[in-house]
Order: structure tokens, then C-alpha cells, then sequence
């Protein structure tokens, strides 16, 4: 229990309404008798208020350790059906807590109930009661838990990530996904027979004889520790909630099904497909558990924006060769002549990620001299976009699992175009699927609002530009210029994040308003969008990126001596544009508070406010003007009394569209 609330926790940052718990019940020391039936625990609410439930429970003896266990738990995020108890994970088949406990991920496909009775108004329920009918209609007794759960899979649409838990099949678990994230980590203090296991197919989908028949026990065949030692598994979402247990983990695949039985785990297929590879390999992490503790913060927000002079060093370690002014990307060296062949660029991404396309774009088209579309990824899927067998298309996203980015991946290669992932998790849906990539190493972020994954996938983005035009001559000093930027940027970060206090006191002037204008334009459009972006999320105050230009359009309606003003004005190509806003907004009683260069003497004297940031080259200067905006949202959602990581309504890894 102590690993399933510990896991729990660990995953809480993913937002989140309710949680439970499914373990062996009864309270005898025979494992074998409480195995017979499943004790499930479930809350509405934190996990703080499923652990004290748990400890109320009278008929379950917290202090009895069993040989053999196998527990369940889940955080739900609310889709279909109110968050109450009922309606959270794990579902069951029947109310008696016989039959199938599963934990769920994402939704599968509501299919007639045959009779069975329903008592949440969960989709997910759907499965567990299909998971009964199948059993319950069997051909033979010998039916594996396997090839149980392969035939409830095969009558499931949609994303789903799923571990079956059942009284008929004591002591065993069954895990499989699609869509949805699913890795499996592995703790023994023994060798173990193999470190890559090897996918067992079936020879026909229409073969009904059971998966019992597949040797189980040849080393060849599945994982376990030699001389019948004792070994952990672990069925998780995200590495975080195993990484403390074992750093070993292997990542499933779409429409794998993981067993284990009697300590051994096995991996099967009802098909092979195009390209699957034979078999899983045990991958060592490098994420270590003091990434993903707060530290001397008061939450991951705040340590994740802290973080920003390290993260943008790690997305550059190793890349980046400041002394000869050369950049190495490992993930595309075998793609890069061909993507430099192709004709357009397509950035696909939702949300922060989206912003971080939106903000490298102009670089991007100048140093490539390519026309470079940035796509929010449920449009671009809603308007059938038209992709080409010479286009390139990005997909950006923090976990790597974003459903609607995903389909938009799958939309690209069945259209035959090169695809190029920019993620934050290695193992993830999007690294695995897309033709190349670029992991932007920022380490685990927690915080539901993206702060230094952001800046991380900005540099990514600038990389790439750089590389695309390492041997044309004329655009060398360009290169240059950015290179140098990028060497002294860490430095720079520093900097900016010292006016902390200052940005603090800021937040207790305008923590009462309603609402909020951030207007910019050129490279700092996407600042004002994100920094919009994040008000919104943490602080749940109205707040609107405004394109400067746009400003005569219908926004300068808004201004007023009450409304709140932020604008970015910094010495580039749209500095003597940006003045005139200004002007504009002065002149209608407004009191703008000016991010600026910390050398602008003239936009400091005609600001009411201003926050000072050093000068960086121009394309990278959206990096030192979002950091304060970052810091105004976290200060304000503090000041409003708001939980910072788990902001209402929102989840970290958006697995649904």
C-alpha cells in the first residue's frame, strides 16, 4: 500500500479529481485466500484523502505482508462522469468484487452492457464488464488472463492505457495500451534471465486455443529472475511514479500485452505489424529522485522556472560547440539532408508548446528560407490540412502522449511526410513513432503550467535553425551572432530571475483585478500568448496575448486607467512600432507596465512600470521576457490562494482529446 500511495503522489502533478485503490482483500496470512477477493478503496478528492480513507477501512489488517501481491491504483481525471467514488479507478466487472479490476487510463469504446449491471457512469467501466462477459463465455476453462484481456482489446477504440487485476487469475496482472502511456519497471537484487524479451505472436488472430500453450518458462521466452529469486514489477503511466523502486524500466508498445505469472513476465502480439521490432528491451533511466522533489521550493512551478539556467545548459550539453561555432544533433543526423531538401516546414503542437513554434518561426523561416506553418494541432487535424511527401512536420510536446498531436502524427505519415519529434520524455509515444528527433533534456517537469520545458523546446527549435544553415556562407555571421547568444543566455537567465521581488511586488498590486493585456509583437507575439497562457492556467484570472499591431483592431477598446497593461518593447525591428502602442495606450489613460531592455532609457521614462531584463540577441530574447511573466502568473496564483502544480480542471499529459 505504501508503494501504490507513494506512486500516487508521485504522479499528482498530472492533475487530477479523485484516486483509489485496488489490493488483495481479507486478512488472512494465506495470500492464497485473499487473493479470492479484491479490497477496493476509492476517494474523491487528493490522495492525502485516499490514504486516510484506507486507514478507516476496519476489515482490511495493515500489518499483514504477503510472498506474493499484486496491487492496483490510479489517479482519475474527470471525462465521463462527476468525480465521486464510484466513478474512480479501478472499475470493476461485478459489485460482489469478483471478476476484473482495472485500472484505466484515457477512454476505450462504450459497448452494450449484454445484461451486466453498471453502476458508474464511466466508458471505463465498459471494459472490465466486456473483460467478465468474455470470461463468463469462454470456451474452455484453461483460458490464459492473457489471451482474456487480447480479446477485450481487439473490440476497443480509442486510447487507452490498462492493468487488469482478477479474482479468477490470483497473483497475475496483466498490462497493455494504446494511445496511452504504459512502461513497466523491473526491480530484482538477482541477475534476470535477459534484458531484451522477446514478443510472442500469435500464428492467426482467429486462433482460439490459449496463450497457456506458449512456453512460459523457457528463459527465451519471458523475463525472470534466475533461481526462482524474488523480483518486483511495476505497471506505471510515467517513470516518476517507479523511480525511487528501480530505474530499469521497458517501455510497451501499442497493442502489447504484458503478463506476468508465478514472477514471470511475458510480452505477446495478436499480429505482427510493418516495422515492429521482435522484442522490448530493459532501458536504464537517468532520472534520479532528487529531479523530482521540490527541494527548498514552495512547489515544482517555482522550481522549474529556478531551474531555467541548468535546463537550457542540458538542452545545449553536448551540442552546441561554442569555440567553433557548430551544432550536432545526434536525433537527426541521419534525416538532415533530407529535411534540408524538403519544401515546407510544419510545426504541429498544442498549448505552451505551440507558443514555443509560434516564437521561433521568424528565425527559423530567415536562417532556412523555407515557409514554416505552425499548426495548433486539433485545427490542423479539424481542417484536413493538406501534408506533402516533400514536407517536414514537427510535433512539440512536453510529454510526448499528447493525444490530438499524436493523431496529427498519424495523419502526417500515412501521408508519407517526414516526421520529427521535440519532447521532454525519452520512451514516450511521440519519440517512438516519429522518424527523428530532438529530446530537449530539460529533466521531469511537474508543474502543470510549462515554464522551463517551454524554454527548453524554444533553444531545441533555434538548434535546428542553426544546423539547417551550417554550410551556407552568406549565413555565417547570422549563425554566429545566435551561437554567442546562446553561450551567454544561462547567465542572462540568472539575471532575470533575481527580480523575483521585484516581480513579487508587482503581483500585489494586480492580484485583485479581473483581467490582464499582455501586447507585444515580432519575436515577442508568442511571449504575450504564453505569458497570457499561464495567468490563465494557475491564476484562473482573464488574461489575452494581444499582437501589437493589432491593437487598433478592436483591443484599444479595452484600455482604460483600470485595465492592467503589460507590453514588451525591446530594441529590435519592431521597436519604433512597439513605441507607438505605447503611445496609443497612454493616451487613453492606460498605465502600461513595460518589459524592456534594462539600457531603454526612453521606453523606462514613458512607462508608468517597468521591468528591466538584459539585452540577449534578438531571437532569443523571448526566452528573458517570458521568464518575469512566468514569475507574475506564480506570484499571483500565491497571492490568490490557489494550488500552483494542480490548477483546476487541467491535467499535465492532455491523453484525450
Amino acid at each position: 500500500l505504501e508503494i501504490l500511495i507513494k506512486g500516487l503522489r508521485r504522479l499528482e502533478y498530472r492533475g487530477y479529481d479523485s484516486a483509489g485503490v485496488g489490493i488483495d482483500g481479507g486478512n488472512s496470512k494465506e495470500w492464497e485466500s485473499n487473493a479470492k477477493s479484491i479490497h477496493l478503496i476509492k476517494q474523491r478528492g487528493k490522495v492525502k484523502a485516499l490514504d486516510e480513507e484506507i486507514h478507516k477501512q476496519q476489515d482490511i489488517d495493515l500489518d499483514v505482508e504477503f510472498d506474493v501481491h499484486l496491487g492496483i491504483a490510479h489517479t482519475r481525471w474527470a471525462t465521463h462522469g462527476v468525480p465521486s467514488p464510484v466513478n474512480s479507478h479501478p472499475q470493476r466487472s461485478d459489485k460482489n468484487n469478483g471478476g476484473v479490476c482495472l485500472e484505466f487510463q484515457n477512454k476505450g469504446k462504450n459497448l452494450e452492457s449484454k445484461g451486466y449491471e453498471f453502476e458508474s457512469e464511466t466508458d471505463t467501466e465498459t471494459i472490465a464488464k466486456l473483460a467478465k462477459y468474455m470470461y463468463d463465455n469462454r470456451e474452455s476453462d484453461d483460458l490464459s488472463f492473457a489471451t482474456l484481456v487480447e480479446r477485450v482489446i481487439q473490440q476497443l477504440e480509442g486510447a487507452f492505457a490498462l492493468v487488469f487485476k482478477s479474482v479468477h487469475y490470483p497473483g497475475e496482472a496483466v498490462g497493455t495500451r494504446r494511445g496511452g502511456p504504459l512502461l513497466m519497471g523491473v526491480r530484482s537484487d538477482h541477475k534476470l534471465s535477459t534484458d531484451h524479451i522477446p514478443v510472442l505472436y500469435r500464428s492467426s488472430g482467429k486462433d482460439k486455443k490459449s496463450c497457456s500453450s506458449i512456453p512460459r518458462t523457457d528463459q527465451d521466452t519471458c523475463l525472470f529472475p534466475v533461481d526462482e529469486k524474488a523480483v518486483e514489477y511495476f505497471f506505471a503511466s510515467d517513470a516518476s511514479a517507479v523511480i525511487e523502486h528501480t530505474n530499469r524500466v521497458i517501455f510497451l508498445e501499442d497493442d502489447d500485452v504484458a503478463a506476468v505469472v508465478e514472477g514471470r513476465l511475458s510480452i505477446h502480439r495478436i499480429k505482427r505489424s510493418a516495422g515492429d521490432y521482435p522484442a522490448r528491451a530493459i532501458q536504464t533511466l537517468q532520472m534520479e529522485l532528487q529531479q523530482i522533489m521540490k527541494g527548498n521550493f514552495s512547489s515544482f512551478m517555482q522550481k522549474e522556472i529556478f531551474e531555467q539556467p541548468e535546463s537550457v545548459v542540458n538542452t545545449m550539453r553536448g551540442r552546441v560547440n561554442f569555440d567553433n561555432n557548430t551544432v550536432t544533433l545526434g536525433g537527426l543526423k541521419d534525416h538532415i539532408k533530407e529535411i534540408q531538401r524538403c519544401r515546407r516546414l510544419i510545426l504541429i503542437a498544442c498549448g505552451t508548446s505551440y507558443h514555443a513554434g509560434v516564437a521561433t518561426r521568424q528565425v527559423l523561416e530567415e536562417l532556412t528560407e523555407l515557409p514554416v506553418m505552425v499548426e495548433l494541432a486539433s485545427d490542423f487535424l479539424d481542417r484536413n490540412t493538406p501534408v506533402f511527401r516533400d514536407d517536414v512536420c514537427f510535433f512539440i510536446s512536453q510529454s510526448g502522449e499528447t493525444a490530438d498531436s499524436l493523431m496529427a502524427l498519424r495523419y502526417c505519415k500515412e501521408r508519407s511526410a517526414l516526421t520529427v519529434g521535440i519532447t521532454n520524455t525519452v520512451g514516450s509515444s511521440i519519440s517512438r513513432e516519429t522518424d527523428c528527433g530532438v529530446h530537449i533534456n530539460a529533466g521531469p517537469e511537474i508543474g502543470v503550467a510549462s515554464t522551463k520545458a517551454y524554454t527548453s523546446q524554444f533553444v531545441a527549435l533555434i538548434m535546428f535553425a542553426l544546423l539547417m544553415c551550417d554550410d551556407r556562407i552568406s549565413m555565417q555571421p547570422r549563425r554566429r551572432e545566435i551561437i554567442q547568444g546562446l553561450r551567454v543566455l544561462p547567465d542572462l537567465i540568472k539575471e532575470v530571475l533575481s527580480l523575483d521581488d521585484e516581480i513579487q511586488k508587482l503581483a500585489e498590486e494586480l492580484y485583485k483585478n479581473k483581467s490582464v493585456l499582455i501586447m507585444g509583437r515580432g519575436y515577442h507575439y508568442a511571449t504575450c500568448l504564453e505569458g497570457a497562457l499561464k495567468i490563465k492556467e494557475i491564476t484562473y484570472m482573464h488574461s489575452e496575448g494581444i499582437l501589437a499591431g493589432e491593437l487598433k483592431h478592436g483591443p484599444l477598446a479595452l484600455v482604460d486607467k483600470l485595465m492592467p497593461v503589460i507590453m514588451i518593447i525591446m530594441r529590435d525591428h519592431t521597436y519604433t512600432k512597439c513605441q507607438n502602442a505605447l503611445q496609443q495606450v497612454v493616451a487613453r489613460q492606460g498605465r502600461p507596465i513595460v518589459i524592456c531592455d534594462k539600457d531603454d532609457q526612453e521606453t523606462i521614462r514613458n512607462s508608468c512600470r517597468s521591468i528591466k531584463v538584459p539585452h540577449c540577441v534578438d531571437c532569443l530574447q523571448g526566452i528573458l521576457s517570458v521568464i518575469p511573466l512566468q514569475l507574475l502568473s506564480f506570484h499571483l496564483a500565491v497571492l490568490r490562494g490557489y494550488d500552483v502544480d494542480c490548477p483546476r480542471n487541467l491535467a499535465k499529459s492532455v491523453t484525450v482529446e
